[in-house]
């Protein structure tokens, strides 16, 4: 077992070794991934940084890290004394590692990467950057497994049909879906390379993947047929049955580069850039049709069934969330003792007592007091804060479900507010309720709306350094692509909402080093009565905290709004609570 300056150390001889001047590590995995398996996580590895977000650069007498405002109290304190430099970037969507290399690097010096680890995109513009500057780029250097010898081995655990009777829709129709698609754009052939569109094309789910219910494959899709490269031993009965049946081949997950190198020159393939690897985009002997994902579009857009599902999924989780937050008011009202990671693990014990639970969406983020701050916290057993009868608790959560994802976040004052709190969470509260309430024409894109919850913080000149909401997937993802609200230049800014996105809304306020306040709740693209406009249905069933709230803020729409969603909240999840706990949630939905 290597120390972080040893892994540090060794990675740089590798570099002399290979007279490399510089080398990229990225927190992805082949297949694109923002949640990666362990055998991936390389740039955790190498830099004991444990954001979901960042990259490490390393040269011969430099090493960074490069993350976004999400990650910044999280990242000073995680490279303290490990030898990076902590980069702060103000865009979580821009490249200034790039930049920083083309600045500092002098012409004919040779920067590595893994090229299975970066797409096709994201390595063509590395190479006009970088050459411009007289630079080269070798893509092709894996220097992380050199040096890595007791890397994790992938799952091996086993991959479950997800049966259309909460999908929606059989594989067979799906791929039908596609072949239509592809038809349209002249596609022989559609290669899929991310985990969640496998996951949701062929209907499969997996535990390749902390939180995210996908296994690790790729699939290319043809007019006729379809070949699944998966590893075939972890397939159950039930899932070979429903992928024969679908006229689905499956071959071994290696095999797909071999694959790719064998197809007919004719044949026309459409590829999504930004997400295949640079190796497997290379590997194909076939006319390159450039394009979106195809299932990327599709899952986004939830049908009926799924939609009903869903409804039906928050009434369960707002169930598990009272169970849980009453439990810990009694405690401290009883003078219990209890941490953070202590609220951490009983909101996933209430949400195990759930039909047809199978997980956490992602690691609760549970933020007393100052860790509130910290937008990506995750309370750890060594260091994590005691809980007590005063200040303000953030509580970000969620859970997978066979029917349907949650993500929910709530604050809540457990001694009594300061002005300054009540303050910034009305505010707060009036941006998401704005963001709920408002009836939009079709064609708005992400950024335009991200405005919407801003509004009021903006006018007491406070913001928050983070996008206002993201895709949410069904049983999959709980960050989906490709839409969401937010200011930054993305695909999430730029796509336009339609009827069945479900997406977070989830606004907020960071004063560091003193308290976190985000409210989030899950909204539903759906028609409205004008033609041609749409409107958002809030979905998450869960009051807010009545003692933060400053009413004389608030305008009469918004309080009848809060009214009406605590009604709706109370006549969703009461049936599922009984006695003591059932009187203190009607309580909390209470009117303002």
């Amino acid at each position: 077992m290597m120390n972080l300056p040893q892994k540090l150390a060794a990675l740089r001889s590798a570099m002399r070794s290979h007279n490399i001047d510089a080398v990229l590590i990225p927190s992805s995995d082949p297949h694109q991934s923002e949640y990666v398996a362990d055998h991936w996580q390389e740039r955790s590895w190498i830099s004991g940084f444990t954001g979901s977000a960042g990259i490490v650069a390393v040269t011969k007498d430099h090493a960074g890290l490069w993350t976004d405002s999400r990650y910044f109290l999280q990242g000073e304190m995680e490279l303290k004394n490990t030898g990076y430099l902590l980069h702060k970037m103000t865009n979580q969507f821009g490249v200034p590692y790039i930049e920083f290399l083309a600045d500092n690097l002098p012409s004919g010096s040779k920067v590595a990467i893994n090229g299975k680890m970066f797409s096709k995109t994201v390595v063509s513009s590395m190479k006009d950057a970088f050459s411009k500057k007289g630079i080269d780029l070798n893509y092709k250097l894996d220097l992380i497994s050199e040096i890595w010898h007791d890397r994790p081995k992938l799952s091996d655990a086993p991959i479950t049909h997800h049966e259309s009777k909460y999908s929606g829709k059989t594989i067979a129709e799906k791929l039908n879906h596609l072949r239509e698609e592809m038809k349209e754009l002249g596609a022989d052939y559609h290669l899929v390379t991310t985990l969640d569109d496998i996951a949701w094309t062929f209907n499969i789910r997996g535990k390749d993947v902390e939180y995210n219910p996908v296994a690790v494959a790729y699939a290319v899709v043809g007019i006729k047929g379809a070949e699944l490269f998966i590893d075939e031993n972890k397939l159950t009965d039930e899932v070979k049955k429903q992928l024969d049946k679908a006229k689905v081949n499956v071959q071994p997950y290696q095999e797909i580069i071999g694959y790719l190198n064998g197809m007919k020159d004719q044949s026309t393939i459409l590829i999504d850039p930004l997400l295949c690897n640079q190796t497997v985009y290379d590997a194909v002997n076939a006319k390159i049709i450039n394009g979106t994902s195809i299932p990327k579009k599709l899952k986004a857009i939830k049908n009926e069934v799924e939609i009903q599902h869903i409804r039906n999924v928050m009434k369960k989780d707002g169930a598990a969330l009272a169970e849980t937050f009453y439990w810990m008011e009694q405690c401290l009202s009883q003078k219990t003792k209890i941490n953070e990671v202590d609220l951490a693990l009983k909101l996933a014990e209430n949400r195990g007592k759930q039909k047809f639970y199978q997980g956490e969406s992602f690691s609760a983020i549970v933020g007393y007091q100052s860790n509130g701050a910290i937008i990506h916290y995750r309370p750890e057993t060594n260091s994590c804060k005691e809980i007590h009868p005063q200040g303000i608790i953030l509580v970000d959560s969620g859970g997978q479900y066979c029917d349907g994802t949650t993500d929910i976040t709530r604050t809540f004052a457990l001694g009594v507010p300061t002005d300054e709190q009540k303050m910034a969470y009305t505010l707060v509260l009036k941006g998401m309720i704005a963001l709920s309430m408002i009836k939009f024409p079709e064609g708005t894109t992400g950024g335009q709306l991200d405005t919407i919850a801003r509004q009021y913080l903006w006018s007491a000149g406070l913001n928050y350094g983070h996008g206002t909401g993201h895709g949410v997937g069904f049983f999959l993802n709980v960050h989906e692509p490709p839409q969401g609200f937010t200011p930054l230049a993305s695909e999430r800014s730029r796509t336009e909402h339609v009827v069945g996105m479900l997406t977070s809304n989830e606004p907020g306020y960071y004063k560091e080093g003193e308290f976190g306040i985000r409210i989030e709740n899950l909204v539903l693209t759906s028609p409205s009565q004008h033609k041609g406009f749409l409107e958002h249905e809030t979905v998450t069933l869960y009051p807010f905290d009545h003692t933060l709230i400053d009413k004389s803020l608030l305008t009469k729409d918004e309080i009848n709004w809060i009214n009406n969603y605590h009604k709706q909240v109370y006549a969703g999840c009461s049936s599922l609570l009984k006695g003591d706990i059932k009187a203190w949630f009607k309580n909390k939905c209470r009117k303002v």
